[in-house]
């Protein structure tokens, strides 16, 4: 892809790989709040792509797809760190879901399901999934968000509400922590653990997995806040 004066063709290039800004930005869009525009992260991913294409260098035993791939997904991550994009609201639906699910566990022995999830909440079913809905960003931990801002604050720093004890990166080299993680995957609701094996290991988005489950986006959306809710749950001690 080069011009007639011998110099890659760069428009060529962003042409040629705006697909595949469009697949990474709609995935990581799915765990993310309502107040994040798919086109704001498009836009911070063609600044990656730009900047992929002027820093490659063939010969460094990577594939262009691959490395501009990284570049994409943190000019991306970076707008959202910049943004602070989840908000106190968010974390907080988070908790008392997550308290929820945990109470249902004590008591009932087994894993909850949504409707005894619910009740304990003391709301109803539909108002417990639009909760889950309008929770959607639930995370464990982005692994590969630790970079610092400008102002030498760690994403992590803002979101782990002041716990200096908490190392995360530990918690994710530690076998036992690995082991548990494992168990607590397998031990998920069989569509639950379906999905998270679609979204996180096939890396299939939130639309292509409602048409493999049969079920409508939103209905996915909310399937996966409530998966990783549960997994915060059972890890909550590590």
């Amino acid at each position: 892809m080069y011009t007639a004066q011998g110099t890659l063709d760069n428009t060529r290039q962003i042409d040629q790989y705006v697909p595949l800004v469009r697949r990474l930005a709609h995935h990581l869009i799915a765990k993310l709040p309502a107040s994040v525009h798919i086109d704001d992260l498009i836009q911070a991913g063609l600044i990656g792509l730009m900047d992929a294409i002027t820093r490659f260098e063939e010969g460094q035993g990577a594939q262009f797809e691959t490395y501009a791939s990284q570049r994409i997904r943190g000019a991306m991550l970076d707008e959202l760190r910049q943004a602070d994009w989840m908000p106190r609201g968010v974390r907080q639906g988070q908790r008392k879901i997550e308290a929820a699910i945990t109470k249902a566990e004590q008591q009932l022995g087994r894993t909850p399901i949504e409707s005894e999830v619910a009740k304990i909440m003391g709301v109803s079913l539909e108002e417990y999934q639009d909760l889950l809905f309008e929770s959607r960003g639930a995370q464990l931990v982005f692994y590969d968000d630790y970079a610092e801002d400008g102002d030498g604050e760690g994403y992590l720093d803002r979101q782990m509400d002041g716990d200096e004890d908490a190392d995360p990166l530990s918690m994710l080299d530690d076998q036992r922590f690995r082991q548990s993680l494992v168990s607590a995957i397998e031990n998920l609701p069989e569509r639950e653990k379906m999905l998270m094996g679609l979204y996180y290991e096939q890396e299939l988005n939130f639309r292509e997995i409602a048409a493999i489950l049969g079920v409508t986006e939103s209905r996915v959306c909310q399937l996966h806040t409530q998966a990783v809710t549960r997994l915060r749950s059972k890890m909550k001690d590590f």
